[in-house]
């Protein structure tokens, strides 16, 4: 009731923002309407394994080449929107802005995209931090959009991931060196093991590039005696070039 109360005078006083270009906005955390028009949430058509989406409707269940060439370790990958310069706002906003009050609207826009991935699933992995990242940048953005999409789907989340080796960033890396530079970075330890066995459980990140981040996850899990792993994220690198076979 206070917070309510208060409400107009914090709206004068500090109004909210569009997150993405700083216009006025009516509510905290929405998006603009020219920004909201640029942002590309991905829709069928789309590859069945890793969510690419098709400039044209192929017929169901057709893969894209890239998934025929180079499979995943994780069974399928689902994205909301497309990493576009809207999406790359809001990630920044999120990961180096501390901008926690996206993390609903993110969460629940992922629940959407990823809802064939959640329904059956016994547990949401958020891609972990090494814990000298994680008190640098004091929270993991991926365990914030896994209790998020947890929320709007009513799947628990487990930390029995661990990051236990530092790795240096991924910006700028090859697909080769980003997957050396992961290699040997995710373990489930042995006490956590059954949080992991027998179940079927969806990766959840802020954004799919490579994939070399969560195919190690997924090997990891995989290892640890997941019967199944699947990815959800805001949103993943769009390969325009890439056609369906």
């Amino acid at each position: 009731m206070l917070r309510a109360s208060l409400r107009p005078l914090l709206d004068v006083g500090l109004p909210p923002l569009c997150p993405a270009c700083r216009e006025p906005v009516r509510d905290a955390g929405a998006l603009c309407a020219p920004c909201w028009s640029r942002l590309n949430f991905i829709t069928r058509p789309y590859c069945e394994r890793l969510g690419i989406p098709f400039a044209f409707d192929p017929g169901p269940g057709i893969l894209s080449m890239q998934a025929i060439a180079d499979p995943p370790a994780y069974a399928r990958a689902r994205a909301a929107v497309g990493f576009d310069d809207v999406a790359r706002l809001l990630v920044h906003a999120l990961k180096y802005g501390d901008r926690l009050d996206l993390v609903p609207t993110l969460g629940r826009w992922m629940a959407v995209a990823g809802s064939e991935l959640l329904v059956g699933a016994d547990a949401l992995v958020p891609v972990p931090l090494h814990w000298r990242r994680l008190w640098a940048r004091r929270f993991n953005q991926s365990s914030a959009l896994a209790h998020a999409v947890s929320a709007e789907a009513g799947v628990p989340v487990t930390t029995a991931l661990k990051r236990v080796r530092a790795t240096r960033s991924q910006v700028g890396l090859s697909k080769s060196e980003r997957a050396q530079n992961i290699q040997g970075a995710f373990r489930v330890p042995p006490g956590a093991r059954a949080e992991v066995a027998g179940r079927r459980l969806v990766l959840v990140d802020d954004v799919l590039t490579s994939g070399s981040t969560v195919d190690a996850c997924a090997r990891a899990l995989l290892r640890a005696g997941a019967t199944q792993v699947e990815v959800l994220v805001f949103a993943r690198v769009v390969d325009a070039v890439r056609l369906p076979i």
